[in-house]
């Protein structure tokens, strides 16, 4: 065990050096620089400006320094914030973004589990029906028609809730909901679709044959099977949602880092691109990571086999 996780890690680090290199040589591909999109400053201005910060270097020269600085943790400075540290910027943004994520894939999950479990045990019934309804509804409506529905209805209609900005538990809920639709979708999808295939299987029929009722055949015997693929799905959704999305995060004036980011893409603000590139980079090799320890802790089989090997 131990020797897979060092062989895990030792991947999870080339993989990040590889999407750093990617990131850094395709950011350098975009036209102008920081500064070109200041109308004020003229075209002298700009060009001691590169030179200050390096940016008239041949590309390979800032590829080290950048390397180098990212080996001894230093992410850099933003142009567009006042030359403040990049970590410091994400840091500040980056508790808003995981917390809807979080509460969104929280939600979603549990929810579209139950729906999926529910669909299957009532395979041709108004539920099978209704949870296929909401999963369709989840996966082709946009997040951002669900949180301007939900604003105007249960915001500014019935005032239930804040409509919008970030100060509190209250304000995380509407869009919390509207993010979490996706998610709901996926695992009502995936759950109905594995548990239908987990309770069709042998072992199910046997342990029908033993007397064993529907709750122990689905949560028992059927769930943990049916959980394996559509953990694999939603490691790499979790990534997403806790690094932001940028319309709902708009909607709501939420200051998570998912606008930050698009901002930085268009004026050319490298070490806020590179950030937080590495950063969803990072969070989701690690996910993957507690995702393959989580196929040997719901599945021993996954685990004795992986021993073998």
């Amino acid at each position: 065990m131990a020797k897979y996780f060092l062989q895990r890690v030792v991947y999870m680090v080339i993989t990040i050096f590889v999407i750093a290199s990617i990131t850094f040589f395709l950011m350098k591909l975009m036209p102008g620089t920081p500064f070109s999109a200041e109308a004020k400053l003229s075209q002298e201005q700009i060009h001691i400006m590169n030179e200050k910060y390096g940016l008239n270097d041949p590309v390979p020269v800032q590829y080290a320094h950048y390397m180098l600085n990212l080996l001894k943790g230093d992410l850099g400075t933003s142009f567009q914030f006042d030359n403040r540290d990049v970590s410091t910027l994400i840091a500040e943004r980056i508790g808003p973004s995981a917390t809807l994520g979080v509460e969104a894939l929280i939600f979603g999950t549990i929810v579209g589990i139950l729906l999926g479990v529910l669909a299957a045990l009532k395979q041709n019934t108004w539920l099978d029906y209704g949870s296929t309804f909401i999963a369709v509804l989840g996966k082709s409506i946009p997040s951002f028609v669900f949180a301007a529905v939900l604003q105007y209805f249960i915001a500014a209609k019935l005032q239930l809730l804040p409509v919008a900005y970030w100060n509190g538990f209250s304000y995380t809920i509407l869009p919390t909901i509207a993010l979490s639709m996706f998610p709901i979708a996926i695992a009502a999808r995936f759950m109905r679709t594995e548990m239908i295939d987990v309770l069709n299987s042998d072992y199910i029929v046997l342990a029908r044959a033993k007397g064993a009722n529907a709750f122990e055949i689905a949560f028992k015997h059927g769930f943990r099977n049916a959980l394996i693929p559509l953990i694999t799905v939603m490691g790499p959704l979790a990534v997403g949602l806790m690094t932001g999305s940028l319309v709902i995060e708009n909607i709501f004036a939420i200051p998570g880092i998912g606008n930050q980011f698009v901002q930085s893409i268009v004026v050319n603000d490298y070490g806020i691109i590179m950030g937080t590139t590495l950063l969803f980079a990072i969070m989701l090799v690690v996910i993957i990571l507690i995702v393959d320890l989580l196929y040997g802790v719901i599945d021993p089989r996954i685990r004795l086999s992986g021993g073998k090997k």
